[in-house]
Parts: C-alpha cells; sequence; structure tokens
C-alpha cells in the first residue's frame, strides 16, 4: 500500500480587501479608511498558506475554484509564490473571483461584506474521484462548508455535494477534516447535518457550534459556557461526525472525541495593542490541528499548536503574514511546558 502524505486543502479562494476604520459609523453616516491591504483568504487559502508558513516540508495541494479575472491571476500568483501547484484550482469563464471587503476596527471586530462568486459554483465535477486517488495526500480539509453555495445544497436524498466529495476522499483512504463559517443563514444546521456523516472531524468556533446544533449562538460579550459546548459537541457527535469535534473561542480550546476523550486549553490573550487584526485567526488555528492530525499528535498537543498559531497570526493585518515557521512555534510550547516565561 502507498503511504499517504500530505494535506488537500479544499473549498474557499478569495482576495480579501481588508480595510482598516477606526470605528463604525452611524447608518448613512462616513468613516475614514486609515489603511487598506490587499490579500488572499478563505478556508482553504488561509489553511494552506499557514501550512506553507510553517515550513514543514509537507506536500500541500491547494483545490478551489476562480474567475478568469485579475482577482484570480492575483490567487494564483499568490500560489505561486508559495510554490504551491494550481493545477487543482479551476477557472471559471463568466464568473467573478470571490472578493470580500473587511472591514477591520483595529483591535476589536472586522465586518465583511462578500461576493461569493466563483466559489459559488464549485461542485461536486470539480472533485472527481480520480483526483484523490492519483493525490495520495493523508488529509483532505474542506472550508468553509455553509459557505459554499453549489456544495451546500441539500439533495432530493437529503445529502449534499460536499458529502458526496467527502465520501469520494474517503473511499480513497484520506482523513476528512471540516471547517465552517460563521453565517447567519436558516438553514445551516439543517447543511451541517445532511453532511455530518462524511466528517472524520468538525473544526468550528462556538458561534458555528451553536448554529449546527440548531442553538441560540451566544452574544459577542457572553464568555461561552464550556460544558454547554461540551453537550453541542457530543450532541453533533451522535449525529455522525466519525472521529472528533474541535471548538475554538476567544476563551478556549476543545477536543471533544467520539471514544468520550475530552481535551481542554485555555486561551492566553495576546495584549490589545499588539493585535493588528483578528483576521484569519480561526483558520490559522484549523492549519495546526491538521498538522497535528497528519503527524499523530495528542489532543491536548493539537490544541496547543492550534492556539500557538492563531495568536501569532493576531499581529498580522492579513490572516497569514504573521504566522512564523513551525520550530519557533514548538520551541515557544515546549519552554511553556517547562515553565519557562519568554
Amino acid at each position: 500500500m502507498t503511504t499517504r502524505e500530505g494535506i488537500i486543502c479544499a473549498g474557499n479562494w478569495i482576495v480579501d480587501l481588508v480595510h482598516e476604520i477606526a470605528h463604525w459609523p452611524a447608518e448613512s453616516d462616513l468613516v475614514r479608511i486609515d489603511g487598506q491591504d490587499k490579500g488572499v483568504g478563505g478556508g482553504a487559502a488561509n489553511v494552506v498558506t499557514a501550512l506553507t508558513k510553517l515550513e514543514t516540508g509537507l506536500p500541500l495541494w491547494p483545490m478551489g475554484a476562480i474567475g478568469q479575472d485579475d482577482f484570480g491571476k492575483f490567487i494564483k500568483a499568490h500560489c505561486h509564490e508559495l510554490g504551491l501547484p494550481t493545477h487543482l484550482i479551476s477557472e471559471k469563464p463568466d464568473t467573478a473571483t470571490a472578493h470580500t471587503h473587511v472591514m477591520s476596527v483595529t483591535g476589536r471586530s472586522r465586518t465583511f461584506f462578500y461576493q461569493g462568486g466563483s466559489n459559488d459554483v464549485l461542485s461536486d465535477q470539480d472533485f472527481p474521484t480520480g483526483v484523490f486517488e492519483s493525490h495520495k495526500a493523508r488529509i483532505f480539509y474542506l472550508g468553509y462548508l455553509t459557505l459554499l453555495a453549489d456544495l451546500d445544497r441539500i439533495t432530493d436524498d437529503g445529502s449534499t455535494p460536499a458529502a458526496r466529495v467527502l465520501s469520494r476522499a474517503r473511499a480513497a483512504g484520506m482523513t476528512t477534516c471540516v471547517d465552517l463559517a460563521s453565517v447567519d443563514r436558516p438553514d445551516f444546521s439543517k447543511i451541517v447535518a445532511a453532511t455530518i456523516r462524511q466528517i472524520d472531524y468538525l473544526i468550528l468556533n462556538e458561534i458555528e457550534l451553536a448554529r449546527a446544533s440548531g442553538q441560540t449562538p451566544p452574544v459577542a460579550s457572553q464568555t461561552p459556557n464550556m460544558q454547554d459546548m461540551i453537550e453541542m459537541a457530543k450532541a453533533l457527535i451522535k449525529d455522525g461526525v466519525r472521529r472528533a469535534v474541535v471548538v475554538h473561542c476567544q476563551q478556549m480550546a476543545l477536543w471533544i472525541g467520539v471514544d468520550g476523550q475530552v481535551a481542554h486549553v485555555p486561551v492566553v490573550p495576546l495584549p490589545r495593542e499588539l493585535v493588528a487584526s483578528p483576521l484569519g485567526a480561526g483558520d490559522a488555528f484549523c492549519a495546526g490541528i491538521l498538522y497535528a492530525l497528519h503527524e499523530g499528535w495528542t489532543p491536548q498537543r493539537a490544541l496547543e499548536l492550534g492556539h500557538a498559531i492563531a495568536r501569532a497570526s493576531l499581529r498580522g493585518v492579513t490572516a497569514t503574514e504573521a504566522i512564523p515557521n513551525l520550530n519557533q512555534l514548538t520551541d515557544q510550547l515546549d519552554r511553556q511546558t517547562k515553565g519557562i516565561t519568554t
């Protein structure tokens, strides 16, 4: 049997146009843009970029869809600059590359205005079975479920095209990992339920956890209750998650396994003055979890790595620019374990 190695990162590819503002204006009012930046974002893009920044040497394959426009060229140039192949990124004629205007209030919050474009027409036909047979990846990541219009569709058999894609990956011998988007839509929990039986690891934040469970998400000022999150995660496992639910929020990270194991890591906040933008911190966390899964790390160590990468990402304006290599992060984790302050 051929040994599998590496990670396919599939799903959302978005050009993020980040606008830094001092405060959020009242309706019909004006606020000055203090700074602007442009970067590549989205679940697949941020995760594969973060994994590249870690410099692990693992084979990485970006996968998704772009338009035949300047934003699409920008995404391909981004991949080429990182040394990543682009042959699995489909080009959709007459469809704009997905892009987002991100309004970022420094150190506080960010708001997204999203144009789905090419992500909306990414379909299961863009994931032929032969791709999973010919690319010997160990992990297949899909992000973001709930923000991939065609793949999110609930079909007549009660499933989704995303579930078909994940089933093909699993049949080829890959472990499937799925991330969600914090989008408020009435069918959120139905999309998750229709896909869940093909998901080995479900990675999500506290808002997505509540919505996936059909519960009301906590408000921004509310600290989520750990036991409530554990119970919601266990309900998703009962519904079909195959190996574990991994939850991240500002206060903690949790791992709830199908074997009943629960791991917990408290989050050490970065001082507000060092936070350039929270954009992409969840994706950075996800990249750490994927690497740890690939290498067979313990749940506790996986959560610690995910937190360390997410914390580092907060120092950059774009989602991945501040992520250091893995050796720096593991040295930091080892020092923390031994009680050495830095």
